[in-house]
């Protein structure tokens, strides 16, 4: 059996040696992994540095939330169509219906035996649902406090709870389906529907004066970050299981779920 020399070992705790590795394309599974990290990591750096301005009190970031603010509720005002337009799609994208609707992915998931897949999709909506009114409690944000509101929440206000939940099931949504859209076009559809359900969820709270546009701002943030980590301990765990390397932005994160599901 050979054993490493001096040399080798003197290298491989080298820190030089270490982030040649992790860059190298031949180890693509480190690779793929400190992508994923890295892209996780840049995603929570904004969010992290947005919930400090709001701990903070920043005077820059709140006069933009209040003539955000000021100038939706003034249109919401003048136009109860809108209001009711808004009512309506924030009670459909809420984030009870959206956990249903993944409870539901999750079911016919294992009916097909993709339970890896199913465990990833139940893993990424408890992580995100867990912090989200853990950190609303942390920062503790009072909402927008209107003379004439037009709709009314009740706790804390960032992140927005809509937005983040949006946006978690917008991702395991596309990051399933993506295998199944065999063609471009489809597949930038549902890139197309995962980002408006999450956009138009987050505005609607804010046009409801029920929440700042930074608290949908983090909720977004927030949201996106979180499946993002996930996607990358599940590529890993399934590179360990011998199965092919996958880009999940165009192939989801499990492709074979389609003909061989019982392989995820």
């Amino acid at each position: 059996m050979n054993t490493p020399g001096p040399r080798t070992l003197d290298r491989a705790h080298h820190p030089s040696w270490w982030w040649r590795r992790r860059l190298d394309p031949d180890h693509s599974l480190g690779l793929r992994l400190t992508l994923a990290a890295a892209a996780a990591f840049l995603v929570l750096v904004p969010f992290a540095l947005l919930a400090l301005l709001v701990l903070g009190g920043w005077a820059p970031l709140h006069r933009l939330d209040a003539t955000v603010t000021d100038a939706l509720h003034g249109y919401a005002v003048d136009h109860p169509a809108w209001v009711a337009v808004m009512r309506i799609w924030t009670e459909v994208f809420a984030p009870m219906p959206l956990r249903a609707v993944a409870l539901l992915v999750v079911i016919w998931l294992l009916r097909r035996g993709a339970r890896r897949l199913a465990l990833w999709v139940t893993t990424t909506m408890v992580v995100g649902g867990l912090i989200g009114p853990l950190l609303k409690l942390l920062v503790g944000r009072d909402r927008p406090d209107l003379l004439d509101p037009v709709a009314r929440a009740a706790g804390y206000a960032f992140p927005s709870g809509h937005a983040l939940n949006a946006t978690l099931t917008g991702g395991v949504l596309l990051m399933v389906l993506l295998p199944y859209a065999r063609r471009g076009r489809w597949r930038v559809a549902l890139w197309v529907a995962a980002l408006l359900v999450a956009a138009l969820t987050g505005l609607s709270r804010v046009a409801l004066g029920v929440h700042w546009a930074s608290d949908v701002l983090g909720g977004w943030l927030l949201g996106t970050a979180v499946v993002a980590a996930t996607t990358a301990a599940f590529t890993s765990w399934r590179a360990h299981t011998g199965l092919r390397p996958v880009q999940p932005t165009t192939e989801g994160v499990a492709p074979e779920v389609e003909r061989h599901p019982e392989a995820t």
